[in-house]
């Protein structure tokens, strides 16, 4: 929606747009340099195995521990490890296990706790009770020690790190979304909404979930970093991923032995998950902002006056 402006002549000016989300990123260096990131990471998982082949998987004994150089074309550009496998296809190849792991447990758990929170939080009353007594349950066991107990008495496998992970995040999105939605419920907009006989969920689609959504999609951006990381952890422990597949965490587990003579195995894998979990983390941050018209106006500032207006800001208030 668009506001129009008239002039003092009596003329109405042209409605003036909110501006684009590229031109937002683009004021927003930092930001800017994230979301690149997280594109060539996404790029990486899903052309790089095409291009590189069978390199991360084939044997090659006789360059067995070889330090990263140029002389060896483009798979031995990161060194290879203790069976002679290229690093850097391997890396290739983690980033899609990493990604088909992380992506849709986040999105399992925002669809599916959103949906339960925002039902429960606006009815409120038993619905609203049973639902927060549920999450109370999840959350009552920590995320990582039930992946280990659950990965531990079952087959490890991507299907069921996905499902426990999802799991054990859905209660995150549920208490948020029913929070928002018990607050909106009684704005005047979702009262005329009822007032006109609008059913429940066409209620909560239309006129409670875009409000929301900036919050959850802050959650989620947030949350893929916890989730990969998680991921990471229990391919360390050696209950996550299971070769032949590869992950980040499975190569700095298998990696950690030769730290003092092929350092480049273990800590590599590491540079890229930290990179990964940081540059979701600033997106984060902007991804609130610009989904947000009322924070959306600190974006069109230049990066030395934000500061300075947000202390003006604060003092005025």
């Amino acid at each position: 929606m668009t506001a129009t402006l008239e002039r003092p002549d009596g003329t109405v000016a042209a409605p003036k747009r909110p501006p684009r989300w590229w031109l937002l990123l683009g004021k927003d260096k930092m930001a800017a340099v994230a979301a690149v990131v997280l594109g060539l990471v996404l790029l990486t998982a899903l052309a790089g195995p095409l291009l590189l082949g069978d390199a991360a998987t084939r044997q090659d004994l006789d360059a067995s521990l070889r330090p990263p150089s140029f002389d060896h074309g483009i798979t031995g550009l990161l060194g290879t490890d203790i069976l002679g496998r290229s690093v850097l296809a391997r890396l290739v190849e983690a980033a899609g296990t990493t990604l088909s792991v992380a992506m849709p447990a986040v999105l399992f758990s925002l669809v599916v706790g959103s949906a339960i929170g925002m039902w429960a939080g606006y009815h409120g009353g038993r619905r609203e009770n049973i639902a927060m007594r549920v999450a109370d349950v999840i959350l009552s066991f920590p995320s990582l020690l039930l992946a280990v107990v659950v990965l531990y008495v079952f087959t490890p496998s991507v299907a069921n790190i996905v499902f426990i992970l999802a799991l054990a995040r859905i209660p995150i999105y549920l208490r948020t979304a029913r929070a928002e939605a018990a607050e909106l419920k009684s704005r005047l907009f979702v009262d005329a909404a009822r007032t006109f006989g609008t059913a429940s969920w066409p209620t909560i689609y239309r006129h409670i979930l875009p409000i929301a959504m900036p919050t959850l999609l802050t959650v989620a951006t947030l949350d893929f970093c916890f989730v990969m990381l998680s991921e990471s952890s229990l391919s360390f422990l050696g209950i996550g991923i299971q070769p032949p597949d590869v992950s980040w965490g499975l190569m700095v587990a298998q990696g950690r032995q030769f730290l003092q003579t092929a350092w480049w195995i273990a800590v590599l894998p590491g540079v890229a998950i930290v990179l990964t979990t940081v540059s979701a983390t600033i997106l984060a941050a902007w991804v609130r902002l610009a989904t947000d018209p009322a924070q959306r106006w600190r974006l069109t500032l230049p990066t030395s006056k934000r500061g300075k207006r947000r202390v003006t800001t604060e003092v005025t208030a």
